[in-house]
């Protein structure tokens, strides 16, 4: 079974994607980008939008098993590296950083993550 969880976002509709899938006992979170100004306040956004689409799978940031990281600018990583280290404390998953453009030049990071999804009971 696949379900799919929309979050509304802009570009959903334009690009034709849903925020997160759940399937094959994962749930995939799509690659998400936040609001703010600066790198700092649009990781927070990004880790909100995301949080929202685990909860509606029924899991969370201590279920996530995967996380990459897009910077445009592999400089602007360490600033967020203690609002990472919080949100994912004691379960911190795989993960990797890649510096490339994103869709706009205003988005400083893009996340997206794959956590173990719930199990039916």
């Amino acid at each position: 079974m696949i379900r799919r969880i929309s979050s509304g976002g802009e570009f959903e509709d334009k690009i034709g994607y849903c925020r997160a899938v759940v399937a094959g006992g994962f749930v995939h979170v799509s690659g998400t980008v936040g609001s703010g100004d600066g790198v700092v306040a649009q990781c927070q956004s990004a880790l909100k939008t995301i949080e929202a689409a685990l909860e509606q799978a029924g899991c969370g940031f201590s279920d996530v098993v995967r996380v990459t990281y897009y910077l445009p600018d592999a400089a602007e990583f360490e600033p967020c590296w203690p609002i990472l280290r919080d949100v994912f404390g004691a379960n911190p998953p795989a993960a990797t950083m890649l510096c490339c453009d994103l869709i706009d030049p205003k988005f400083r990071i893009e996340i997206e993550v794959t956590a173990v999804a719930p199990t039916a009971t």
